[in-house]
């Protein structure tokens, strides 16, 4: 999640008034991808409020409190989308991920229940859009992680190899590096992650899930290897800046090169939805804190706030910075 530049308060009032004539997808979006989550959410309402029926409106509401981690309104928005959209397999994908998140968080019960809306919504996505990578990835990647019970199954994750194969080689063997830690062939796996990076042509994500396996390992040394590889790589996902200087700060490994990383990120053009620019700050923030810069971990944390007041984790770091 991630951002494309910061707006003034001047320009999301000239967005609003245009709101009307140019619609959702014109604002939006891009105060979602420069991470301004609080600006988007007020001009999605408005743009709900005077277009009930805007499904495109609905589906980046659940996107913004998919960001701030707001499962419950992001469930909400999504499902509206989907019911007034139901042939649009995009949003049957949002819909399958925020069920997905909020399962993570809830008991084991209704975990179970959301497992099964998850699986039913993925496998929508594929069906609606069967040349979508990222449908038959996350599909692929519930196959493996969901029971049996829920409609789980490693053979129904190998099933989606082939078909990603002539979309996309790398994905594909990231999918059967999943299958083959889930067999607890451990190298096989590494052998295709590192298929993937070939594949992929070295890319940022590749070296990124690399360095994720050797976390999930304990090879710390070989991890930070690989997520030193990341800033330099093709940036084929500007979010794998941000996410392999989160793997490295939650490591408590290299923290100057994972404040390189967001760094790096905050001064690209290439920002995105995936890592929003508050999350970057909150990230920031963390990283400070460990190096011991409270005032500096202060800062960050207050400008993540500033971008998304209703972010938790932002509001009890500052919390404990302010004791």
């Amino acid at each position: 999640m991630t951002m494309r530049g910061r707006f003034s308060f001047l320009l999301l009032a000239i967005f609003a008034a245009s709101a009307a004539i140019a619609g959702a997808d014109e604002t939006a979006p891009a105060l979602l991808a420069s991470g301004h989550v609080d600006e988007a959410i007020v001009a999605l309402h408005g743009q709900i409020s005077s277009s009930p029926h805007d499904a495109v409106a609905h589906n980046l509401l659940c996107r913004a409190y998919f960001a701030l981690g707001q499962w419950d309104r992001g469930i909400s928005a999504c499902e509206k989308a989907v019911a007034l959209a139901p042939e649009n397999g995009q949003y049957h994908l949002w819909l399958g991920r925020i069920y997905g998140e909020k399962a993570d968080k809830a008991s084991f019960l209704t975990a179970a229940g959301l497992a099964g809306r998850v699986r039913i919504e993925f496998e929508t996505a594929v069906k609606l859009n069967p040349n979508s990578v990222d449908a038959r990835s996350d599909l692929a990647e519930f196959y493996l992680e969901a029971p049996g019970i829920v409609g789980g199954g490693r053979d129904k994750a190998v099933q989606q190899v082939t078909p990603l194969a002539q979309l996309d080689p790398g994905r594909a063997h990231w999918v059967s590096a999943r299958i083959a830690e889930k067999k607890k062939d451990l190298a096989a796996a590494e052998a295709e992650y590192r298929a993937a990076i070939e594949a992929s042509h070295g890319s940022a994500s590749a070296w990124l899930n690399l360095g994720l396996f050797y976390r999930h390992r304990e090879r710390y040394d070989d991890m930070e290897q690989a997520l030193t590889r990341v800033r330099s790589a093709p940036l084929d996902r500007p979010d794998a800046l941000v996410d392999a200087a989160e793997i490295l700060i939650h490591s408590q490994r290299n923290l100057p090169e994972a404040v390189e990383l967001l760094r790096a990120y905050l001064n690209s053009e290439k920002k995105v939805e995936q890592a929003p620019t508050f999350k970057v700050h909150y990230l920031l923030g963390a990283a400070a804190e460990k190096l011991g810069d409270k005032q500096a971990a202060s800062t960050e944390y207050k400008s993540a706030l500033a971008l998304a007041r209703e972010f938790q984790p932002a509001q009890q770091a500052l919390q404990r910075m302010n004791r």
